[in-house]
């Protein structure tokens, strides 16, 4: 076999090698495409996680209201949390526990205090993003392995990006004359969409690409103990200030609605969108919220008993590297604007996994191709030297 048959062999058992990673790229692709809009699927199939107004001119229940309408309709439940979701047609989320040991979470009109259902424990938006996050692989000392397996990915995901502005000269160019053709076969077809694709998405491709690295490192961070956090001890209430009662009798406490007003003039332009109640008697009432910039969240602990602030987390208070850091999971996921953004995130999603299913169809065909015309060929046989004619008068060394 000659030096080149054997380099074209190691070549194609290189392209067989390679199409794995293409399936588990394209799989992650569309499993994060889902997952991007999968909280509006469910919403699609599930009317207890729709806020419906009960006439149209409703208006949404303070924090407080809600509270006491949850403690009306079941007086045994103890209110842990209550997040509003960014878009205004979902229900409340409560989480709650109960004296037999339950610890459900419960979905809450947010315009008559009503409860419309319990949440599953894996329903399909936490399903989607296990897959697409994890593999479902159980996290049991640490980040699990598919972690690991997925957020790698973002390695060649952005070396492809490098490698293929570097390669496509004058890329550019496709956004002033795209090209097309779908007249001219499926190859030159796929071809002509791969480019396109990947010139549209190159802002997305590197977002996407660049967050997956984040993961990685964050778990490497994580599993090393390895902390970049400036955020401290959380604050508890001082012991002095926790008022004495008779037993049986209840302690009184700041009302929600107030810590609410108190954090929000605390903070200029928070939008509360979490409120956590205190679990013992020596817990704050948390306030937290997007500002002014979307991607971060600020809060504010308050004293339940005098309605002090005793510790506040501001966008100010995190290091450069705190707000790149934490501005990661949602650049990647595209839940900090809205539907809006979602659906963009989603489009882009799809383009994305149209891109790798091209070039999978692509480098498939011609590996295929090469490995049968690699079978076809006949090995070639070394015909033998004819032997040189002997003149009359000498021998077969030449000699007379």
């Amino acid at each position: 076999m000659s030096k080149k048959s054997r380099s074209r062999i190691w070549f194609l058992v290189h392209s067989w090698l390679a199409m794995p990673v293409w399936f588990f790229l394209l799989i992650i692709c569309v499993t994060g495409t889902l997952a991007t809009v999968s909280q509006e699927i469910v919403w699609l199939a599930n009317p207890d996680v729709r806020a419906s107004k009960p006439t149209y001119d409703a208006e949404r229940l303070s924090y407080g209201q809600i509270l006491q309408a949850i403690q009306r309709a079941d007086p045994d439940v103890i209110v842990e949390s209550i997040s509003r979701p960014q878009e205004d047609h979902f229900a409340l989320s409560a989480s709650v526990s109960y004296p037999d040991g339950r610890t459900p979470t419960l979905y809450v009109n947010p315009y008559t205090g009503t409860i419309q259902g319990v949440s599953p424990q894996f329903d399909f938006r936490q399903f989607t993003r296990a897959l697409h996050g994890w593999w479902l692989v159980p996290f049991t000392n640490g980040f699990s392995w598919g972690w690991y397996l997925v957020s790698m990915m973002g390695l060649p995901m952005l070396a492809s990006l490098i490698t293929g502005l570097v390669v496509y000269k004058k890329f550019w160019r496709g956004f002033l004359r795209p090209t097309l053709r779908i007249n001219q076969g499926a190859r030159i077809f796929w071809g002509d969409f791969h480019r396109l694709s990947g010139i549209w998405s190159i802002w997305f491709i590197a977002v996407i690409s660049i967050t997956g690295v984040w993961f990685l490192i964050q778990a490497l961070l994580s599993d090393n103990h390895i902390s970049i956090s400036t955020e401290g001890i959380p604050p508890v209430v001082a012991r002095d200030e926790v008022p004495l009662v008779e037993p049986g009798a209840s302690v009184p406490r700041l009302d929600i609605d107030q810590a609410v007003e108190i954090a929000s003039a605390s903070i200029p332009g928070l939008e509360a969108s979490f409120i956590g109640l205190p679990s013992n008697a020596y817990g704050h009432i948390s306030v937290w919220g997007r500002g002014w910039y979307p991607l971060m969240f600020q809060g504010a602990s308050i004293n339940p008993y005098n309605g002090h602030v005793d510790h506040t987390r501001l966008l100010s208070d995190r290091t450069a590297l705190e707000f790149v850091t934490e501005s990661m999971r949602p650049l990647h996921t595209g839940d900090f604007g809205g539907l809006w953004l979602k659906l963009l995130w989603f489009v882009f999603g799809l383009l994305l996994s149209m891109m790798v299913l091209s070039g999978l169809l692509i480098w498939s065909k011609r590996t295929v191709q090469a490995t049968a015309a690699l079978a076809k060929r006949k090995p070639r046989v070394a015909k033998p030297e004819k032997p040189a004619p002997i003149r009359l008068g000498e021998t077969a060394e030449g000699q007379p």
